[in-house]
């Protein structure tokens, strides 16, 4: 009988200790896993392709503006979103990664930002890949009026027209809103640095 309880005791010790060796594996690759998360990476969790996941997120600028918005794409450096203001969806947003200052992240809601699915290596996405540049580009084609909000200070707002993108800066043809880009209502032409962006409003 004696026998029995000592091979019982030790069976326990021994599959305690897998438990524990297998605890210990498992914390060890959830830190390896936060280790290698990106900021953007958890902003996406808040723009699941599933609309009834997309939630809203509170982005803290350098600028010192607050805007709330919901995130829907990602590319390498940037963001587009839909601004919510007063509770209501107010346009959209491209945002700089570069430009956010923090993210505030409803206590309920960390847990979820952890959540980023695994993608495996031989599947590379598209958008990963596409920076600034090319988002710009797209709105240059598109002719569509922007407001410029520059890092340098919360006033630095500036509307028009994109007219041209370059390697490292877009030119922006400013002018009213309300009126077409014509060169008589172009009250200049204002190079801007994507270093100066914080964000673009549409």
């Amino acid at each position: 009988m004696r026998w029995d309880s000592l091979f019982d005791d030790l069976e326990s010790q021994l599959e305690h200790e897998l438990h524990s060796d297998e605890n210990d594996l498992r914390a060890e690759e959830y830190r390896h896993r936060l280790g290698r998360l990106s900021l953007r990476e958890r902003i996406a969790t808040f723009s699941s392709q599933e609309r009834n996941k997309r939630e809203r997120v509170a982005l803290e600028l350098v600028t010192g503006e607050t805007i709330v918005v919901v995130p829907q794409t990602f590319g390498r450096d940037w963001l587009s979103a839909d601004l919510v203001t007063a509770g209501e969806q107010a346009g959209a947003v491209l945002v700089l990664m570069d430009a956010v200052a923090a993210v505030l992240v409803p206590k309920p809601m960390v847990t979820r930002s952890l959540e980023v699915p695994e993608v495996a290596d031989n599947e590379p996405r598209l958008t990963d890949r596409i920076g600034i540049a090319f988002a710009l580009r797209d709105l240059c084609r598109r002719r569509a009026f922007v407001s410029v909000h520059c890092v340098s200070a919360v006033s630095a707002v500036h509307s028009g027209t994109i007219d041209r993108v370059g390697r490292d800066h877009f030119d922006l043809a400013v002018h009213e809103a309300g009126v077409a880009r014509r060169e008589r209502n172009v009250a200049h032409e204002r190079l801007v640095p994507f270093s100066q962006l914080a964000y673009l409003r549409l």
